[in-house]
């Protein structure tokens, strides 16, 4: 067990009307606010006027930034910094989903520095300050309203980029489980994936960990698995709703984290996967997370399989270990694709074998993936291809 500090302050407003808060939290960053979204839903729900009104009650100047994508795309981003450096923004308000959120924190960011945006990714430039930001959420999915990272796509270079950043954690954060009503049952279905690769991401160790901090991935895990059929099939259900917005927050805002230094599987060969093929992200982890638990499965590591079926998805515990490692396996497939109704395949969604060796080679940087188990290209190729 690794020592660890968990500091992160973003204040967070949950609940119904939690935007009505809004105003409030703006007047403390400054006068001149960038408001960045999406394609435009935020108008046809009303939320676009609500968010204007709070900006109003603030007395503050509003600046936009629309379109931004989903798998952001740098160039939003490079747009974002040259609209706050015009106009001497002050705090940047983000709402909409993941997508909205990254580019925005990465915005924040440009707008402190010289050098072109993508620096950040391309040459690790350092990330020593940032404009405030806010974020009010509409998907729940990435929890990206209350942790520091982001993740950015060049398509000129086929690469997609996540990375963490201190100054990027948002200042508040307003989230209202009702603005999650219109989201479509693919997009809830992908939020949900996203949300369980988070945490299995974490769940799968190498390392050993505390018994609380796996008692709290499990009972989220339970929570994803029971309210996103629910919000599937009910998606004005404020219950479920809640249930998976704060459940999407905890997965990924570094407590279940604690002192884990491995490195994340999934993520990287997914990250790939919509570079290339700009599929979306959360189906692109349903797809791959199964195989590469199959993948990766032995006799060293099949207990945290056990531990895993019999906690989350209450297969008999007197079965042989490896068959309830399998059986989870089975249940978490099940889950994904014919409980959320996700493809199953890449073949699916049109994605054959013709970059596997160059997606395999850039997951690994070259070398390998040092997280559950070891990873190297060619272990990344097979586990694509078991994805066809």
């Amino acid at each position: 067990m690794n020592n660890f500090i968990y500091d992160v302050p973003t204040k967070v407003y949950f609940g119904e009307n939690a935007v009505s808060n809004l105003h409030t939290e703006l007047k403390n960053y400054g006068k001149k606010v960038l408001l960045c979204y999406g394609g435009g839903s935020i108008k046809k729900s009303g939320l676009y006027d609500t968010i204007i009104d709070e900006i109003t009650k603030a007395g503050s100047e509003v600046f936009e930034l629309s379109g931004i994508e989903p798998n952001p795309r740098i160039d939003s981003v490079r747009e974002g910094v040259k609209i706050c450096k015009e106009q001497n923004i002050d705090v940047l308000l983000a709402v909409g989903g993941g997508s909205t959120l990254d580019a925005t924190k990465w915005i924040s960011a440009g707008a402190k520095v010289e050098h072109d945006a993508w620096d950040f990714f391309s040459q690790w430039a350092d990330v020593d300050d940032a404009l405030p930001v806010l974020t009010v959420l509409t998907l729940s999915a990435t929890g990206s309203e209350m942790n520091c990272g982001g993740v950015i796509s060049n398509p000129e270079t086929k690469d997609k980029i996540g990375r963490l950043a201190r100054p990027l954690l948002p200042k508040a954060s307003f989230l209202d489980p009702t603005l999650t009503y219109s989201v479509s049952k693919y997009q809830t279905a992908c939020g949900c994936a996203d949300i369980i690769s988070h945490i299995l991401e974490v769940y799968f160790a190498p390392e050993k960990d505390m018994y609380m901090l796996d008692c709290v991935m499990e009972g989220l895990l339970k929570t994803v698995i029971k309210y996103g059929e629910v919000a599937i099939n009910d998606p004005c259900n404020y219950e479920a709703r809640a249930n998976l917005m704060w459940a999407s927050t905890w997965a990924i805002n570094t407590f279940v984290k604690a002192g884990k230094a491995h490195e994340w599987s999934c993520h990287p060969l997914e990250h790939e996967l919509s570079a290339i093929y700009d599929i979306t992200h959360g189906l692109g982890l349903a797809i791959l997370t199964p195989r590469f638990l199959s993948y990766c499965l032995n006799e060293e590591n099949v207990d945290k399989y056990v531990q895993f079926g019999i906690n989350v998805f209450d297969i008999d515990k007197n079965l042989p270990p490896m068959e309830i490692a399998k059986l989870s396996i089975e249940k978490l497939s099940g889950f994904f694709f014919n409980t959320l109704g996700l493809q199953s395949s890449f073949t699916q969604v049109g994605i054959n074998s013709e970059h596997f060796k160059i997606m395999a080679h850039k997951s690994c940087e070259g070398e390998c993936i040092n997280g559950f188990v070891k990873l190297y290209p060619e272990d990344v190729e097979k586990i694509f291809e078991m994805c066809l």
